[in-house]
This record gives structure tokens, C-alpha cells and sequence, in this order.
């Protein structure tokens, strides 16, 4: 692999303290007065961020009234992830883009409320308690692919919305949503059309009146009322019986310096929402993945149908599930589903020799370093072998599909065991075949969504 060009230059990325005044700004394309480079970006996204990339690993730009720079490096990534989080914060232009209604949780929360929800909700997420969530996981995986056609049509996103928020709702909050499924998934609609970065109307205020806003306003609206009856009807009838998120918060919320309700309310608002979608689109591309490369599609069903010799899919055959792993892994790579990451600046600071100013929007675009030739072989093709061995000539952060530091995704061990569990129960049970169009484009939403819906043929195995 070429690495002469994936090395820094001698004003390192990690080094710590203010920026001098005398480093240059980054560079960046040429905008227009009063609008800079919006236009560029709404006309298309992808290959914005492809020129972007022409201008070195530090790239400035303006978009919506933002001043932006985008790092394109994984040792930038890296010191602000992990090195020096305290002077990155969660930026403005997370809280415009359609989540912001989930101030108060953990996705958004800052500082020392940031630390206290985070403690509070840590040891829902310890190795021994999510793997007790494997064998629901299951049970709901083969009701799914049992409801499931022979031969039927299927759109897998909304299979998998419908499964993963069913596993969620059973796992973490003990509660059947039943026909109430479709507010919460009405809202995460309405979040990724009100978040779409190819839109003008992203860039707007909640609450102007257009169309996407009324929209999301409504929908939200209806996910919030839907949470606040979980909580009230768990206060009710006592969470004693049920070691969940739920009653963790609930419990939380007893004492004198517990969660407010809006907190409370936000916190699981943001549990089923970025639990639910991030994990069913994985498992979407995944699907889409092996229509598309039937040796792999085929490695995965021998490694499956070997390990589980006919029987249900266990926490304890993971280990076993090695190239399952891989799949998943390198799925991924190449769709991750949360494809960018914001932080703000909170004072100067200098990245690879050029002076950073406080309050800029940093994107840390992990769909670009995710394929990135200075760090991977071949980086557009699918090829899960890539993750066998150590990977030590791959840098850490050229691969964050979960962030990374202090505030790396809470629910990544629940949501890799969730993913093997349903990718090997899926596979032993079906097999799919693309009848929609194999090329696929995407949308820049809050997460990474296929344009056009992907539709597959279900055949029985």
C-alpha cells in the first residue's frame, strides 16, 4: 500500500495549545459573496466533498451561514475524538439538523450533564448485560423472517426498521409498541427528511413553516407524547420487576438531582431512534452487499449453516462467526451509517499548520476516510478478507463507524451483537435477489440513506 503521502507534515496534528496567530487559514474552493459555497453543495453533496478533497487533508468552506472545515485526516480525527475532546464540542449544526429536539439526551448533551447521563447509563451496556439481550434478539429475527414470503418482494430498510426497533422496544424500554410502530417510525422520516444536507430547507429554522418543518414538527410531537406515556405508565405501575433503560431512568429521575423529564424523555427519543435506524440500515446494506457479490453471500452461508449445524443462533456461537464479522465490519467501511461527524471549535486551535478559529464546524467525514487510498488497498471494493490480521499498516481512525474517545457510541457492543445475531439468523433462514437497481446512489440525511428504496426477492432456504 502507497503511505509516502498519508504522513502529516511537520506541524503535527496532535500538538496541543492555542494557535499562533501567524499560521494561515485553510484552504479551500472559491465561494460566492454572501452565500459562499452553498450552491456547490446542495447541487451535489458527494462530489463537493470529492473537490474538497483536492485541497489537502484541512479544507475550509462555508455552507448555510456556517463557516465549516473539514478534516480529511485520521490523526486530525483521532485528536478530536479522543486526544482533545474538551475542545470540541457538539456544534450548532447538529442541533439544525433535525435532531435537535434531542437536546437534553446523550447525543447532545455537553460537559457535566454529558458525564452524569453517561454514568447513569453505562452499565446498561456492560458486556454480561447486552449479551442477555441475545436470545430476544433472536426470537424477534425468526418471527421476522417467518412473516416473510417465498418469493414475496421485500424492502429490506423498513423489514429491518420494524425488526431492530421491535428488539429495542422489547430490550431496553420492556414495552410492544404495536400499531404505535409507525409514529416512532413516521418521526425518524420526518428527521431524515428534515436533515437531508442536499435540501435548502436542512439549513432553516424548525420552526419556519415549510413543509419538511411542519412535518417533523408533527411527527416529533407524536414520538414525544409516545415516550412520555412509557414513562408515566412505568412510574404507575413500578419498575421493580424490569432492569431496563426505562426503569433506569425512571429510578434516575427520583432523586433530588436526577433527570428532569425532558430529559427523560429525550434520552429515550434518542435511544430508539439512533438505535433502531443506524442498526437497520447496516443490515440493509449488508443484504444489498451480498446481492451484488455472491461469493461472499455464499463464504457467509457456509460459515453460518457450519456453526450453527441447524440449530438457533446463540451469544456463545459468536466466536465462531468470524467471516460474519468481517462482512459486517466491512459494510461498514464502505456504508457506514453514521457517514459524517460534527464537533465546534471552542477556541484557536492549529491543525497541520493552518490556524483554526473558535466557533468553526468541523466535519469529520468518515465516508471519505473510510475509502481513502492512502489507507486502503482497492478502497471502493467490497472485499472482507481485508479484515483478516491485525490491520497495522491501516491507521486507527480511518475507520470510526462508531466515533471513538470519551464519546464513542454507547450502544456498540449492543449493536455488533445485534448485528451478527440477525445477519446469521437472517442467512440460515433466506436469501435475497436484487430486482431494484444495482447502482446505488445515496442521500445525506442524518444518516447515510439509500436514494431510491432497495428491494430484494425473498427466497426460503
Amino acid at each position: 500500500m502507497e503511505q509516502q503521502d498519508a504522513t502529516l507534515d511537520g506541524t503535527d496534528a496532535g500538538r496541543a495549545g492555542a494557535a499562533p496567530d501567524d499560521l494561515p487559514l485553510p484552504p479551500g474552493p472559491d465561494g460566492l459573496p454572501l452565500v459562499d459555497n452553498t450552491f456547490q453543495f446542495l447541487d451535489d453533496v458527494w462530489a463537493f466533498y470529492d473537490a474538497l478533497a483536492e485541497h489537502g487533508d484541512v479544507v475550509s468552506y462555508g455552507v448555510g451561514g456556517y463557516d465549516f472545515v473539514t478534516l480529511l485526516h485520521p490523526e486530525h480525527v483521532e485528536r478530536v475524538l479522543v486526544g482533545e475532546p474538551d475542545r470540541f464540542r457538539k456544534g450548532d449544526i447538529q442541533r439544525q439538523s433535525g435532531i435537535e429536539f434531542l437536546e437534553r439526551g446523550l447525543l447532545l448533551s455537553e460537559g457535566e450533564a454529558w458525564r452524569r447521563q453517561r454514568g447513569t447509563l453505562q452499565p446498561m451496556f456492560y458486556r454480561e448485560r447486552v449479551e442477555s439481550f441475545g436470545e430476544p434478539m433472536v426470537e424477534e429475527a425468526v418471527a421476522a423472517v417467518g412473516s416473510w414470503d417465498d418469493g414475496a418482494v421485500l424492502e429490506p430498510q423498513s423489514a429491518f426498521s420494524e425488526l431492530t426497533l421491535r428488539i429495542l422496544a422489547r430490550t431496553l424500554v420492556g414495552a410492544d409498541f404495536g400499531e404505535e410502530y409507525g409514529v416512532v417510525r413516521e418521526a425518524a422520516e420526518a428527521i431524515q427528511a428534515k436533515s437531508d444536507a442536499g435540501a435548502l430547507s436542512s439549513f432553516l429554522p424548525h420552526w419556519l413553516p415549510a413543509p419538511r418543518n411542519r412535518r417533523f414538527r408533527g411527527a416529533t410531537a407524536a414520538f414525544d407524547d409516545l415516550v412520555g406515556g412509557l414513562i408515566q405508565e412505568r412510574r404507575d405501575t413500578g419498575g421493580d420487576e424490569h432492569a431496563d433503560l426505562l426503569s433506569t431512568l425512571v429510578a434516575a429521575g427520583e432523586a433530588p438531582d436526577g433527570p428532569s423529564e425532558k430529559e427523560m424523555r429525550d434520552q429515550l427519543m434518542t435511544f430508539l431512534f439512533a438505535g433502531h435506524e443506524t442498526s437497520s440500515l447496516a443490515l440493509t446494506y449488508v443484504v444489498y452487499a451480498l446481492t451484488q457479490h455472491p461469493e461472499v453471500a455464499e463464504g457467509l452461508r457456509e460459515e453460518v449453516d457450519g456453526a450453527l449445524d441447524g440449530s438457533t443462533p446463540t451469544v456463545g456461537v459468536l466466536p465462531d462467526l468470524t467471516y460474519t464479522e468481517r462482512v459486517i465490519r466491512e459494510t461498514l467501511r464502505l456504508y457506514p451509517p453514521a457517514y459524517v461527524m460534527f464537533r465546534r471549535t471552542t477556541e484557536d486551535v492549529a491543525f497541520g499548520g493552518y490556524r483554526v478559529p473558535a466557533g468553526t464546524e468541523l466535519t469529520l467525514p468518515a465516508f471519505r476516510l473510510h475509502t481513502d487510498p492512502r489507507f486502503w488497498d482497492d478502497p471502493e471494493a467490497f472485499d472482507p478478507s481485508r479484515w483478516e490480521g491485525s490491520r497495522e499498516d491501516v491507521p486507527e481512525y480511518a475507520y470510526f463507524p462508531f466515533g471513538g474517545g470519551p464519546r464513542h457510541c454507547i450502544g456498540m457492543r449492543f449493536a455488533m451483537l445485534e448485528l451478527k445475531l440477525l445477519l446469521a439468523t437472517v442467512v440460515q433462514r433466506a436469501r435475497f435477489d436484487l430486482v431494484s437497481d444495482p447502482d446505488l446512489a445515496f442521500e445525506p440525511a442524518a444518516t447515510l440513506q439509500p436514494r431510491d428504496p432497495i428491494r430484494v426477492r425473498v427466497r426460503h432456504r
